[in-house]
């Protein structure tokens, strides 16, 4: 039997507040002894395995079908665990530490010795956060060594944000999966790369610019695209993030005309879905096209919250296109165009595409 197929997965429910301790023991030991565990974060479920072992994080890429140079996240209990990961620590992520963690910040920083370098993809820098997620925290204090975790599903595929979507993925691939229900950010974390006093996001996610620069004092750079050597950090494959429908991501486009769009296609025998807000979708319904609501245009943290979700929902609904519709580019919405756009990329090249979040 094959570390990717074959393997009986076990679906345990948690309590998302107060995990039972025999569960997360029980995980635990399976991380200790070099086994994959998926588990809920605050931002998307992530797939873990012991960050110091080489064959354990090996596991992860065959588990996903995982490109081997797309680094991983190492998610660590306690600030203080960052020493344990990086091998320097300079004074402005200790500062950003302070200010976001535990939650949804990522940061690029040398990596350790100690760290398995298949989790950084042989590169010298390593990715790190520490989740706020209750059961997360537990799971990777019970286990005693940082977990580098990815999103738990098949690399080229969109995040999962349940145990449900997590399954659908992994099931016979991983060990076992913590359900405690749906992730509450729904999209991942951000991650900075640090130099000097500069501060360049290379994915937005649940910490927004406007957060940085406020906590800050100071402007944010934001990389638009990642270069030709390869990604420096998780999340920056241009396609990324695809749902098995080619998606057509029309920002800066009203509504009404998205809809057209799908109504042409549908008339020409293509089964359509459509990515909408929630006072976007009236009419549309009624008349029969697949629709997902995102939640209101103007509260984007809920949209991200439900963007993943909805790409699966539409998905299973077995439509062939889905026409997504654009939103402020403010806030969480930096995030959203981020996802819509790498997409919508994937699609772009025929068939499925390809698709990870890490």
């Amino acid at each position: 039997m094959s570390d990717a197929e074959g393997l009986q997965t076990r679906v345990v429910p948690v309590d998302s507040m107060s995990p039972d301790p025999a569960v997360i023991a029980e995980a635990a030991a399976l991380l200790q002894a070099g086994r994959l565990v998926a588990f809920p974060t605050e931002t998307v479920y992530g797939l873990g395995a012991n960050a110091l072992d080489p064959a354990a994080v090996r596991r992860i890429f065959v588990a996903k079908d995982r490109d081997p140079d797309d680094p991983l996240i190492v998610h660590i209990a306690r600030a203080s665990d960052v020493e344990m990961v990086a091998a320097d620590v300079p004074a402005l992520a200790r500062e950003l530490a302070e200010r976001f963690w535990p939650g949804g910040l990522t940061l690029v920083l040398p990596r350790g010795e100690r760290i398995a370098p298949e989790v950084s993809a042989g590169r010298r820098t390593v990715a790190v956060r520490m989740p706020s997620h209750p059961v997360a925290r537990a799971l990777i204090e019970a286990a005693g060594v940082p977990i580098a975790a990815p999103s738990a599903n098949r690399f080229m595929r969109t995040s999962a944000t349940t145990a449900a979507h997590v399954l659908d993925d992994l099931a016979g691939r991983i060990d076992m999966v913590l359900d405690a229900g749906p992730a509450t950010a729904g999209i991942e974390s951000t991650v900075v790369e640090l130099e000097g006093d500069r501060v360049t996001i290379l994915r937005p996610g649940a910490v927004t610019r406007e957060m940085l620069e406020e906590a800050l004092g100071r402007p944010v750079d934001v990389r638009g695209r990642e270069a030709a050597a390869g990604p420096a950090s998780p999340g920056m494959l241009e396609r990324h993030y695809a749902p098995r429908a080619r998606l057509v991501y029309l920002p800066g486009v009203m509504a009404p005309d998205v809809a057209a769009q799908a109504r042409e296609s549908a008339a020409a025998g293509v089964r359509v879905g459509l990515l909408l807000a929630d006072e976007d979708a009236p009419g549309i319904e009624e008349e029969g096209l697949a629709v997902e609501r995102l939640g209101p245009a103007n509260d984007l943290e809920r949209v991200a919250a439900r963007l993943f979700a909805a790409l699966r929902a539409l998905d299973a609904a077995g439509v062939e296109v889905i026409y997504a519709r654009g939103f402020a580019r403010t806030g969480a919405g930096l995030a959203i165009d981020d996802r819509l756009r790498r997409a919508s990329a994937a699609g772009r090249e025929g068939g499925t595409g390809r698709a990870e979040s890490g």
